[in-house]
């Protein structure tokens, strides 16, 4: 009797036992069928969705970021916050003219906000197809209008278009070219910029002024500015210019890079051929020139970066030779001598010595050492296939230096002086020039 009410009593509550795992395994089979995905909330698959929501806004863009990552559900509540006007009031900051422009310290702060939103929606999209990427993430920024080329009743006063390019920085850092190709015709069509480049480049150069500007921005502060290798620089640079000829090429190359005026922004065409200009309104021109010859750009060969220099050189018309010279210097020596071994080559040897007369003049005006341009004659003697084609070259140079010497001598005996008496300081300046250049030449000779 014990031993049988003892084995009964011991088969008992084995058997509830296992009943009642049954009955939990019921209970928890009728779940429906997104108890698996939902488990990989963790502790958030108690809490509503509001309250989750709610959580997100205790957090940094930074933390959301990481949060991302923890799985795919977590992914999809996060990208469906983003879209909520909620989620558009947190993460979308628009105040964009309160502060000053960056490099004056105060805007610095939505700067790295919207690289942080960068980095977010670089890591919410980071399963979905180039395409798709694009196409949320357009949803998302969508209602901000200081993104869109003419979204901005004040251009010059916003950080709109800045926090755009960091954001576009970011985003794509890292991404193979070809998806790149795919970003940048997304923002091309999307902008419809193709046609407001076509309009300024068919118009009178001036007559679409803002048009001008607005180009200028985006393509700047969008497209150019926030890229820390050079190579990714030359690739979106090379993405604007490379559809058109290259005369437009030139004209384009102007307006993105060319003088401004510093009271309303616009370009100022008339800069190269009214009179010599400084080395700031063309330190843009010439930096994009560098990039363009540098070997990360690979779809530039250096006669195409000739061509586009020589092109330039008449936007919108003829410019003064010192603006030709003082450009080429700025744009370094490899540049300047394939420029002039071209005109070497190809016969043009009364433009070559003059241009290298206006070397040796913003040498002298601008304060560089003159056994610069010294060397850089040199250089281009060695071009030369015979004798005679180097001794007619330093003929010309001569003769160069001599009537740009009568012609500037006249211009201060005809009395018509400005109030800066530039036409007397050129000729200080050029004798100057001719006796430190050929002060050099005796250094070598001697």
């Amino acid at each position: 009797m014990t031993s049988t009410a003892g084995t009964s009593y011991t088969s008992i509550p084995n058997q509830k036992y296992r009943r009642s795992t049954r009955r939990s395994r019921q209970r928890c089979s009728p779940l429906d069928t997104d108890s698996q995905s939902l488990s990989t909330l963790g502790y958030f698959q108690t809490l509503p969705l509001e309250i989750f929501q709610m959580i997100l806004n205790y957090l940094s863009v930074k933390d959301i970021s990481m949060l991302s990552m923890v799985s795919k559900t977590i992914n999809s509540h996060l990208m469906n916050y983003i879209s909520t006007s909620a989620g558009n009031r947190r993460l979308l900051l628009r105040d964009f003219h309160s502060l000053e422009l960056p490099g004056k310290g105060e805007g610095s702060y939505i700067l790295e906000h919207y690289k942080s939103l960068g980095l977010l929606l670089k890591r919410c999209t980071l399963l979905l197809p180039t395409k798709e990427r694009l196409k949320y993430i357009h949803k998302v920024l969508s209602g901000v209008s200081c993104f869109k080329v003419n979204g901005c009743p004040s251009p010059l006063h916003c950080l709109g278009l800045h926090c755009y390019g960091v954001f576009l920085q970011i985003l794509t850092a890292g991404w193979d070219e070809l998806e790149c190709h795919r970003v940048f015709n997304f923002l091309w069509e999307l902008s419809n910029l193709a046609r407001k480049v076509q309009t300024v480049l068919s118009s009178k150069p001036g007559s679409a002024q803002k048009l001008e500007l607005r180009i200028r921005l985006y393509c700047r502060s969008v497209l150019l500015n926030h890229w820390i290798h050079r190579s990714d620089s030359a690739f979106w640079l090379t993405r604007i210019l490379k559809p058109w000829p290259m005369v437009n090429q030139a004209r384009l190359l102007y307006i993105i890079f060319g003088p401004v005026s510093s009271l309303d922004g616009h370009v100022v065409w008339q800069k190269m051929t009214q009179g010599p200009t400084d080395e700031a309104s063309l330190k843009g021109l010439a930096e994009a020139i560098k990039l363009l010859y540098d070997a990360e750009a690979r779809e530039w060969t250096a006669d195409d970066v000739i061509s586009l220099v020589d092109e330039l050189s008449v936007v919108p018309r003829e410019w003064l030779m010192e603006n030709n010279a003082r450009l080429l210097i700025l744009s370094g020596n490899n540049i300047c001598f394939t420029f002039m071994a071209s005109k070497a080559v190809n016969g043009r040897v009364a433009e070559l010595a003059r241009l290298m007369v206006f070397l040796a003049l913003v040498c002298e005006k601008d304060l560089y050492c003159m056994d610069w341009a010294v060397k850089m004659m040199q250089k281009v003697c060695k071009v030369f296939s015979t004798p005679g084609e180097r001794n007619n070259f330093l003929q010309c140079l001569e003769n160069a230096f001599a009537h740009l010497i009568m012609d500037m001598l006249q211009a201060v005996l005809s009395g018509d002086r400005d109030e800066e008496d530039s036409s007397f300081l050129n000729l200080f300046h050029l004798v100057n020039a001719q006796a430190n250049f050929h002060k050099e030449i005796l250094y070598l000779s001697m």
